[in-house]
């Protein structure tokens, strides 16, 4: 690997992602480390949007594994497209040389990153859904930074180590070995201050009075109980761009217990039923 893994780096936030000093701090070391960073909580809680500012901000590709609950990792660092060297070994129709195993070989995600000509941003997301032996599996490679293709007997090793970033939902515990071999930051669903924040990112221009209107609306609607998937911050942003596109719409409104486009912030209709028949008593 290349001597530019020593370059230094220093991540404050993107155009469009507020983060507190501690989830700073827990990036840049992980950078400074070369170690993954992995990153918990509730879904909607800038997770994965984490590895996007982080890929803006120091202007590195983004790479992205979405880990699938039958994945192998074979898939996530190559592929061998057997079918496609059966085809051309008997229609002749192609310019590849079927004796040459390597033209069939395709890269996976982490391969792709492994293989770049400058270091890339790795997001591994959602590595909760993959059984222990992936992850275990996974991590030893990324240790090492390098793995083997079997069927050409051939090792491929890191031009340059990437910034990794995993998340999990907690949806199944890591293995220990896991744990430990990562650094570890659990984001917590934004209180409503650092909402506000968040919210003026991505609406400059917003009047107070939405603004503070729409976020006690919001938080209202989050502890309603009985709630499945309680709205998460990408639902308050499409609910407030929602609210500003209805000419009748009046923030006030809103303390008065009239919420509108409930749609957008229950996507599972029994949490849409409940969420309306909680609002219906507000009203009375």
């Amino acid at each position: 690997m290349d001597e530019q893994n020593s370059q230094k780096f220093e991540f404050t936030g993107s155009s469009n992602y507020v983060l507190d000093d501690e989830l700073a701090k827990i990036v840049n070391v992980s950078m400074a480390l070369e170690m993954p960073l992995l990153l918990k909580g509730e879904p909607g809680t800038g997770k994965t949007m984490l590895a996007h500012a982080i890929s803006e901000a120091l202007g590195m590709n983004l790479i992205v594994l979405n880990v699938k609950s039958n994945m192998k990792l074979v898939d996530a660092l190559y592929q061998y497209d057997t079918l496609t060297r059966l085809n051309d070994s008997r229609f002749g129709d192609s310019n590849r040389d079927v004796s040459n195993i390597e033209d069939y070989i395709k890269a996976g995600k982490i391969g792709q990153a492994f293989l770049a000509e400058e270091r890339q941003v790795l997001l591994i997301d959602e590595i909760d859904k993959a059984d222990t032996d992936f992850q275990d599996d996974m991590l030893d490679v990324l240790d090492q930074m390098e793995y083997d293709i079997i069927e050409i007997d051939k090792t491929i090793r890191a031009k340059f180590r990437p910034v990794i970033v995993i998340t999990s939902n907690a949806k199944k515990d890591l293995s220990d070995p896991f744990l430990g071999r990562c650094n570890f930051h659990h984001i917590a669903f934004p209180e409503p201050d650092m909402m506000e924040k968040i919210i003026e990112v991505h609406f400059p221009t917003i009047s107070k009075d939405l603004l503070d209107h729409t976020i006690k609306a919001f938080y209202r609607m989050r502890d309603i109980r009985g709630i499945e998937k309680k709205p998460a911050t990408r639902e308050l942003i499409n609910w407030i761009r929602a609210l500003k596109t209805d000419p009748d719409f009046k923030p006030k409104d809103l303390a008065k217990g009239d919420i509108p486009y409930l749609g957008v912030l229950f996507k599972k209709s029994p949490d849409y039923v409940i969420a309306n028949n909680s609002v219906s008593r507000m009203r009375l």
